[in-house]
C-alpha cells in the first residue's frame, strides 16, 4: 500500500517470547478459551484466513498457504526471526502497550527493540489494585498504595485501562464512591480475597475509574466482544452513557474499545460528546473478509478525528500483520469507491487516514 502512513497502535499486548505448538497459536485466532470439537478448527475462521493471507507472504510462503506448512515455516525460522519480520512488516511505528495481561511476553521496550520502532505503557488499572492487594498488611495501606500506583503511572504511562466490562458490566452507578464506601467496600474485598484474585467489586472498580479521570490522562474502556469471561449484554457501550456525562467537566478522553456489535452506538457517543473517542481494535481482524462493512459502519456517525487506529494484538506478532493490513486495505477500498462516487474529494483522503492512523492518538497521548 504504497504511501500509506506509519501506524500508531493505540491498544495492543505483548507478544511471545518462545512458541508456540498449533493448539496454543489457534487458541489466539479465538477468544474462546477452550480448544475447539473435533472437526473444527480456529484456522477456519475470517482471522485464521487473514493469518494465511497476510502473513504467509512476509514468512516467504504463498498467501493461503496449508496450516501445516504455515507453522512449520515459522518452527524452521524461529520465534525471535518470525517475530523480527512480522513486526517490522506491519509498518507500526509507535506501540501503546496494555501491561496487565499474563504470559511470557515480550515488555514494551523489548517490543520496541524487536520491532524498530517505540513503545509506550497503558497502565491496566483493576492488575495496579491487585498487585496493591498483595502486598498490603490493611486496608489503609492497600488505599495507599494504590494511590502511589497511579501517582507513579501519571508519571511513567501515557494513560489507564479499564476492563470493568469484563469484571462487572458497563451497566455501574456512574458517580464516584464516597470515601466511606472506598473504605468500607477494601475492607470487604481483602478479607475474602484469596492471594492473587482478581477485582471484581463494583464499588472499588468505580473509584479506580473515577481516580483515573482525574488525572486527565487518557482512560481506555473495554467495551464490546470479547472471551467468555463476559457478558456481551453488559458491554454495549451506550451504557457508559451517564458515566460519559458525569466525567464531561473534567475533559478526560475516554476511548471505548473494539465495540463491536455494538460500534454504531459508541459512534454515537464520540459525535455527541466531545471527550469521546473509539477504536475498533481487535474487531477488523475478527471480521476479516467483511472488515470494509464494519469500519464503513463506524465512520456512519463517528467523527473521523475520533477515530483511533489499533490491533489489540496479543501473543502473536502475526495479529499485528492482521490488524494492519486489514484496516489499509479496508479504508481504501471505501475510499476509493467514496471518491470515485464523488462523495469525497480525493484531497481529503490522506488527512482522514493520517488523523486514524496515527494524528489523533499522536495528540491524545502526547506522543512526538
Amino acid at each position: 500500500m504504497h504511501g500509506f502512513p506509519l501506524l500508531v497502535d493505540q491498544h495492543c499486548h505483548g507478544v511471545l517470547r518462545s512458541g508456540p505448538d498449533r493448539g496454543t497459536f489457534e487458541s489466539y485466532l479465538t477468544e474462546a478459551q477452550v480448544p475447539p470439537p473435533p472437526g473444527v478448527s480456529f484456522f477456519d475462521t475470517q482471522l485464521g484466513f487473514a493469518v494465511r493471507r497476510w502473513c504467509a507472504p512476509v514468512l516467504g510462503l504463498e498467501p493461503h498457504c496449508p496450516p501445516r506448512e504455515y507453522l512449520d515455516r515459522r518452527a524452521e525460522l524461529g520465534t525471535p526471526e518470525t517475530t523480527r519480520r512480522l513486526l517490522r512488516a506491519s509498518g507500526i511505528s509507535t506501540f501503546l502497550v496494555d501491561t496487565g495481561l499474563p504470559g511470557n511476553l515480550l515488555t514494551p521496550g523489548e517490543l520496541a527493540e524487536t520491532s524498530g520502532g517505540e513503545a509506550h505503557e497503558i497502565v491496566r488499572l483493576e492488575r495496579l489494585a491487585e498487585r496493591a492487594a498483595d502486598t498490603a498488611r490493611d486496608t489503609h495501606s492497600f488505599l495507599a498504595e494504590l494511590s502511589d500506583g497511579i501517582r507513579e503511572a501519571v508519571r511513567t504511562a501515557r494513560g489507564f485501562k479499564s476492563v470493568i466490562a469484563y469484571r462487572y458490566g458497563l451497566h455501574f452507578e456512574p458517580h464516584p464512591p464516597s470515601t466511606s464506601e472506598i473504605y468500607t467496600a477494601a475492607d470487604r474485598w481483602l478479607g475474602s480475597r484469596v492471594p492473587g484474585g482478581r477485582l471484581s467489586d463494583p464499588v472499588l472498580l468505580r473509584h479506580l475509574l473515577w481516580t483515573a479521570v482525574r488525572t486527565g490522562l487518557p482512560l481506555q474502556l473495554h467495551t464490546g466482544f470479547g472471551d467468555p469471561d463476559l457478558r456481551l449484554d453488559r458491554c454495549d457501550p451506550l451504557l457508559l452513557t451517564d458515566f460519559v456525562r458525569a466525567t464531561a467537566s473534567y475533559g478526560t478522553p475516554l476511548v471505548l474499545l473494539h465495540c463491536y456489535p455494538y460500534h454504531r452506538g459508541a459512534g454515537y457517543l464520540a459525535a455527541v460528546f466531545p471527550h469521546v473517542y473509539v477504536d475498533f481494535g481487535l474487531t477488523l481482524s475478527h471480521t476479516g473478509a467483511r472488515a470494509g462493512q464494519v469500519l464503513a459502519e463506524f465512520l456512519e456517525l463517528t467523527p473521523f478525528g475520533k477515530l483511533l487506529f489499533s490491533t489489540d494484538a496479543y501473543g502473536l506478532p502475526e495479529l499485528y500483520v492482521v490488524g494492519t493490513q486489514l484496516f489499509r486495505e479496508a479504508l481504501t477500498t471505501l475510499t476509493d469507491t467514496w471518491t470515485a462516487a464523488e462523495a469525497w474529494s480525493p484531497e481529503d483522503v490522506p488527512r482522514v487516514t493520517a488523523m486514524i492512523a496515527a494524528e489523533t492518538a499522536t495528540r491524545l497521548y502526547g506522543l512526538t
